[in-house]
């Protein structure tokens, strides 16, 4: 793979990378680098245009208001939704991920738009936040193994017909609609809650975007010791009894 190379669009990091989300962009990089990848990464500000050329597109998590000022932007800029129609791999968490549906509620208590590009709707809950570990069975169609992630919102996503849950969940609350569900994706779109930064504690679906983006059914393997005892220690916590 030493003359493929991989364009990774790191979204918003000024408004969206509240919970670390930087760790995402940076697994990506590394295991795409790892595979003698050439990786040109791009981290686009809110004052910048949002290239439509890029292979995977990467939007983190963010407080209430600038989750609003994020979908603002997105929306007049538009390049997000046309690197979509161009097949680009999309990936979102939390704020992103509300972003990537139909509308959310922001900062005012008043429903803004999303981008559309995932079948989801998002509003608040009334209840008390979800928060802390989770652990859920991954869409069987995306051949990953367990999801293991922290969650910290009081989002609630429903799920249209147009989207299939990215996980059930084992513990934790996920969508937080009592389904059982976690996230969502079509096609080349994800959207999940989970922070940790979740491509590092899965750094199997990082390799399923790289996939996505090159095409292709498997990369060579390389040296997972390290992200296989972070997965073990936090899952091991997350079931162990209080």
């Amino acid at each position: 793979m030493s003359n493929a190379s991989l364009r990774l669009v790191w979204v918003y990091p000024d408004l969206l990378s509240t919970y670390g989300d930087q760790g995402n962009a940076l697994v990506v990089e590394r295991r795409a680098r790892q595979r003698g990848l050439d990786v040109q990464r791009l981290d686009v500000r809110s004052d910048q245009p949002i290239p439509t050329s890029g292979d995977i597109y990467l939007i983190g998590g963010g407080e209430d208001r600038p989750q609003r000022l994020a979908a603002e932007r997105l929306l007049r800029d538009g390049g997000l939704n046309r690197a979509a129609e161009n097949g680009a791999i999309i990936f979102s968490v939390c704020a992103g991920y509300q972003i990537m549906g139909h509308e959310f509620v922001n900062d005012l208590g008043e429903r803004s738009p999303g981008l559309g590009l995932l079948d989801v709707t998002s509003t608040r809950g009334e209840a008390e936040r979800c928060v802390g570990d989770v652990l859920g069975d991954i869409d069987e169609h995306l051949r990953l193994p367990q999801l293991t992630g922290f969650e910290n919102h009081q989002g609630i996503t429903h799920l249209g017909p147009g989207a299939r849950p990215l996980a059930r969940v084992r513990l934790g609350k996920g969508n937080g609609t009592g389904d059982g569900t976690e996230g969502a994706w079509n096609d080349t779109v994800f959207g999940t809650y989970m922070h940790g930064p979740v491509l590092a504690r899965n750094p199997q679906i990082a390799d399923l975007l790289i996939k996505l983006s090159l095409d292709v059914n498997a990369l060579p393997p390389v040296d997972d010791r390290w992200y296989e005892a972070l997965r073990d220690e936090r899952i091991a916590a997350a079931t162990q009894p209080a």
